[in-house]
C-alpha cells in the first residue's frame, strides 16, 4: 500500500508535469509564431524597399545600379536565396543570381505555392512545414506605371534554425523549473504529510501498547490542533488504564487473600495437611525455576499451588478424616476436589488464569488420572509441576492411612512412575532436586556435628 507522502507526491508531480510541459509547448509555439512573423515582415520591408528602388533605376534605364543594389541586399542577408525583378511580360530584368538574368520565369515556379494577398503583396509558400521557400512579390509602380514586380524568395531553414535555437535556450530553464517544483513538492508534501505520520504513529502505538508517547506538534493549523487533542486522549486514557489497572490489581490481591484464607482453613481442619500448600509452592516454584521457566510462569504457579486443594473444602469431613482407605464413591467424590476448585475460581474473572492448573493437577502422563483424563502434552505445563510437587510432599508426609515415606522412597517412586503418571523431563528435573536437597541437608547435618 502506497504511502500518504507517495500518493500526495505522486499528484503534485503529476500536475507539476502536466503545468511544466503545457507552458513549454504554449511558449515554442508563441517564439515560432513571433519568429516566423519576424522574418515574413523583413521580407516584406526588403521587397518594398527594392521595389521602390527599381522603379526609380528601370525608368532611367540604369540596369547595372538595380542589379548591383540587388547583389549586395543578397550578400547582406544570407537567408535571402535569390532576388530578381521581373517585367510585366514575364521576363527576368535582373536576378542575384546572374546567369537567370533575361530569361523567362518558369510558370510552374511562379504558380507551385498557394498565394496570400496583403497590402500589394503577393505572399506564397507561409506553410514552412510543406514548404522550403518563402516567397514574396511586391510590384514595382512608378508615377501608376506598372513596370513589373520584385521576387524574393527566403529559405525557411533559417526560421528552423531560429526555432532550434529558441529550444536550445527555453528547454534547460524549463528542465530546472521542473526540478526545482519536484524538490519543493517532496519538501512541501513532508511537511503536509509530517503530522499526520505522527497522528499514524500514535494510533499504532495505542493498538498495539495501550498506550503511546506525547506527540510532536508540528504547526499551529488544523493537524496541530488534532495532534494536541490526540494527546490530551491519549493522557487522559493513560491515566485511566492506571487507574483501572490499579483497581483490578487492588481486587485480583484482595481474592488471592480470599482464597488463601479460605485454603488455611481447609488445612486447618486436618493436621495431616496443615502446611501442605504451602510446602507444594515451595517444591513447585523450585521446579519451575530448574525448568527454565519465566518468572510470570513461577509466580502463576506460586499461587496456583496455594489454591490446587481449595475445592476440598465441599468434600464433607466424613470423606476427609476418614482413617482408612475410601470407599468407590468416597474415591470418586474426593476426585470431584478439582473441579470443585475450579468452579470456586471462576467466581472472580481475575482468577481464571489459575484455573487449569488447579483443575489438571490430578490428570497423570498417561491419560489414567483426573478430571478430564488429559495426556502428555495437553496436560498444561503448570498443572504437570504442581502433580509432581504435590505428589512428592504427600508421600514423605503422614496421611491417617498410612505413614510418610522416606525421602528415597518418594525418589524411587517418582522413578517409577515417570511416563506413566509423571511428566518424564520434570521428573527427572524433580529428582534432581530431592538429591541436591539430600546433598544439601548431608552438609549441613556434618557442619552440625563438627560444632558440637
Amino acid at each position: 500500500m502506497r504511502s500518504l507522502n507517495a500518493k500526495f507526491l505522486t499528484f503534485v508531480l503529476a500536475l507539476l508535469i502536466a503545468s511544466v510541459v503545457s507552458s513549454y509547448l504554449v511558449t515554442i509555439h508563441t517564439i515560432n509564431r513571433q519568429v516566423r512573423d519576424s522574418i515574413i515582415k523583413r521580407a516584406e520591408s526588403l521587397s518594398r524597399s527594392i521595389a521602390s528602388a527599381a522603379g526609380y533605376h528601370l525608368i532611367l534605364k540604369d540596369l547595372l545600379a538595380l542589379d548591383n543594389m540587388v547583389y549586395k541586399v543578397k550578400t547582406v542577408n544570407p537567408d535571402i536565396t535569390s532576388i530578381a525583378v521581373i517585367s510585366p511580360d514575364e521576363e527576368i530584368i535582373v536576378n542575384s543570381e546572374a546567369e537567370k538574368a533575361g530569361s523567362r520565369l518558369e510558370s510552374e515556379t511562379s504558380s507551385s505555392w498557394p498565394e496570400v494577398m496583403t497590402d500589394n503583396l503577393v505572399i506564397s509558400g507561409l506553410d514552412q512545414g510543406s514548404n522550403k521557400t518563402l516567397v514574396i512579390e511586391s510590384p514595382v509602380v512608378f508615377f501608376d506605371k506598372n513596370l513589373g514586380r520584385v521576387r524574393l524568395e527566403v529559405d525557411w531553414s533559417v526560421l528552423y534554425q531560429a526555432q532550434f535555437e529558441a529550444r536550445r535556450q527555453i528547454v534547460p530553464f524549463f528542465v530546472l523549473i521542473l526540478f526545482l517544483g519536484l524538490a519543493l513538492s517532496f519538501i512541501f508534501s513532508r511537511q503536509m504529510t509530517r503530522p499526520v505520520r505522527e497522528l499514524a504513529r500514535g494510533v499504532e502505538d495505542m493498538k498495539r501498547q495501550g498506550k503511546s508517547q506525547q506527540l510532536h506538534v508540528y504547526s499551529s493549523d488544523e493537524l496541530g490542533r488534532l495532534t494536541q487533542s490526540f494527546n490530551e486522549m491519549t493522557s487522559l486514557l493513560t491515566n485511566q488504564q492506571k487507574k483501572l489497572a490499579a483497581s483490578a490489581q487492588e481486587l485480583e490481591e484482595a481474592y488471592v487473600s480470599t482464597v488463601k484464607i479460605l485454603a488455611a482453613a481447609i488445612e486447618a481442619r486436618d493436621r495431616y495437611t496443615l502446611g501442605h500448600s504451602t510446602r507444594v509452592a515451595e517444591l513447585a516454584m523450585a521446579l519451575a525455576r530448574e525448568a527454565e521457566l519465566k518468572k510470570e510462569d513461577i509466580d502463576l504457579i506460586e499461587i496456583a499451588c496455594l489454591f490446587h486443594d481449595v475445592g476440598k473444602i465441599r468434600i464433607p469431613d466424613s470423606i476427609l478424616h476418614k482413617r482408612g482407605r475410601l470407599e468407590a464413591e468416597e474415591i470418586k467424590e474426593m476426585q470431584k476436589h478439582p473441579e470443585y476448585g475450579a468452579e470456586i475460581l471462576s467466581k472472580a474473572p481475575c482468577l481464571y488464569k489459575y484455573i487449569p492448573a488447579v483443575r489438571h493437577h490430578h490428570e497423570w502422563y498417561n491419560g489414567n488420572g483426573y478430571p478430564d483424563g488429559l495426556s502428555r502434552e495437553d496436560i498444561p505445563l503448570a498443572a504437570a509441576i504442581i502433580s509432581l510437587a504435590d505428589a512428592f510432599d504427600a508421600m514423605i508426609s503422614d496421611r491417617p492411612y498410612r505413614k510418610a515415606l522416606s525421602v528415597e522412597e518418594a525418589r524411587l517412586a517418582i522413578l517409577k512412575n515417570s511416563g506413566r503418571q509423571f511428566h518424564p523431563e520434570l521428573a527427572r528435573l524433580m529428582i534432581k532436586i530431592i538429591e541436591k536437597r539430600e546433598i544439601d541437608d548431608e552438609v549441613k547435618e556434618n557442619q552440625s556435628e563438627r560444632l558440637v
